[in-house]
């Protein structure tokens, strides 16, 4: 096995300069930098990851615990963001424990076990409640943490975060100027603090326009398909419909538009539908889905490059970032 004393016999560099070449330390002149990976390239070199890892007292692991609704991890949502965190965490060197978990008690077992066993530096946390424990129990232990996603009280953590309030105003703006005023919603718990936001933005948006949210209109999905079809169903078969629903994630809208195809509705043209999120499989459901567009995968990669700084002891730029939404309009939606 090649040593870092063979590489810096060859090189005729110490040990501790042929170490810090290798880990990319500033105090080391880029031309010593590129003999010393020459070398180690032609020799065959192959550090130990887990020696270094001891020696530093550093996993090199973030730890990502996605909470679970349901029975099964089916949100392409969460596909989407764990390609982001995925590809930044192995550009930078560092590997991605992932963990799936219902929210409560087992939730928090795995942050136990990780924590516990020193087997991440550091979490990401996703889909923040009002009051978030998960955030009030990290902050309690001084771990390092950053998050997709705000809380209703203390925001004082590293974050990004996107308008939904926002996001949701352009629905609003949207669909009262095809005509629409009787209108339906399909939100989330609201003690997710996304579903809080963007129903508070609805709400906002259709009152600029003299328009009130009719409270049985509005209906508690759970972020699935099947739970878009449901409450889309219910509100589609009352005697006085809504003609556009606004389901908070795009899976409950795709859903409503199951149910309303169903029913014998043309969507689009009998009842607009729109979602929120722009996955992948927006662009591509019959018909097209109008959402509102937020860089999914663009938002992984920068939490988690937020994160690894905070685990390296950087200076952060910005503690705290809010990406605008924009609007997309597709087929799912027309005049009244």
């Amino acid at each position: 096995m090649i040593t870092l004393k063979d590489i810096s016999k060859k090189a005729g560099k110490s040990i501790t300069t042929v170490s810090r070449a290798l880990n990319g330390y500033d105090d080391v002149s880029p031309e010593t930098k590129k003999l010393v990976r020459k070398i180690a390239e032609e020799m065959g070199y192959h550090p130990n990851i887990n020696a270094q890892r001891l020696q530093k007292q550093k996993t090199d692991t973030i730890g990502f615990i996605i909470p679970t609704f349901g029975p099964r991890f089916s949100d392409p949502f969460f596909s989407e963001f764990l390609a982001g965190v995925g590809n930044k965490a192995s550009d930078l060197g560092f590997d991605l424990l992932v963990s799936t978990q219902p929210t409560g008690e087992k939730e928090f077992e795995a942050y136990h076990k990780m924590m516990d066993g020193r087997r991440v530096d550091g979490f990401i946390i996703v889909r923040t409640r009002r009051n978030d424990e998960r955030i009030r129990y990290l902050f309690g232990k001084n771990y390092p943490f950053t998050v997709f996603g705000r809380v209703e009280d203390r925001n004082d953590f590293p974050y990004i975060d996107e308008d939904g309030a926002y996001g949701m105003q352009q629905i609003a703006d949207h669909l009262v100027s095809l005509g629409h005023t009787r209108i339906g919603c399909i939100a989330p718990d609201p003690e997710l603090m996304f579903a809080a936001t963007r129903l508070e933005g609805l709400k906002n948006g259709l009152a600029a326009h003299n328009i009130q949210l009719d409270e049985s209109m509005h209906r508690v999905g759970d972020l699935t398909q099947k739970g878009g079809y449901e409450q889309a169903k219910f509100l589609l078969s009352g005697r006085t419909p809504p003609t556009a629903i606004v389901a908070c994630n795009d899976l409950m809208a795709i859903g409503a538009m199951s149910a309303a195809q169903d029913l014998g509705l043309e969507v689009g043209r009998d009842v607009s539908i729109t979602g929120f999120d722009d996955i992948p499989l927006a662009e591509y459901a019959h018909p097209s889905l109008t959402t509102v567009h937020q860089p999914i995968y663009q938002i992984g990669s920068m939490v988690c490059d937020m994160l690894i700084n905070i685990v390296k002891g950087r200076t952060l730029e910005q503690k705290q970032i809010i990406l605008k939404p924009s609007l997309i309009v597709r087929e799912s939606s027309g005049p009244r």
